[in-house]
């Protein structure tokens, strides 16, 4: 009698230490898929930091490129655009203008 009970004390700690030990690999399994996830975020975020980097090189590009198109070609000394160019107005911003005549 003594040897089935010692048997079954044994039976219930395996089935004790089995039952922690699937416990503990459990933990280790979410832990690991939770360091997955987060290295799985952290790459996104890589990606989508050079992706916008990029992203600003271009627009900047683009920004020059309008910026060249749109500036003077002969400028003169001060910055302003030479009066020689092609539509020009002949009364400059610090000449008054004519009269205005009734018609």
């Amino acid at each position: 009698m003594q040897a089935v009970k010692d048997k079954l004390q044994d039976m219930n700690d395996m089935r004790k230490a089995k039952a922690a030990a699937k416990e503990e690999e459990k933990a280790e399994k979410d832990l690991a898929k939770a360091r997955m996830e987060v290295a799985h975020e952290v790459r996104l975020a890589k990606e989508a930091e050079a992706a916008m980097e990029l992203h600003v090189a271009r627009a900047g590009e683009k920004a020059e490129r309008e910026e060249a198109k749109h500036a003077p070609k002969n400028p003169n000394a001060s910055g302003a655009v030479d009066s020689t160019e092609k539509g020009a107005m002949a009364f400059g911003p610090s000449c008054k203008r004519p009269p205005r005549t009734s018609g």
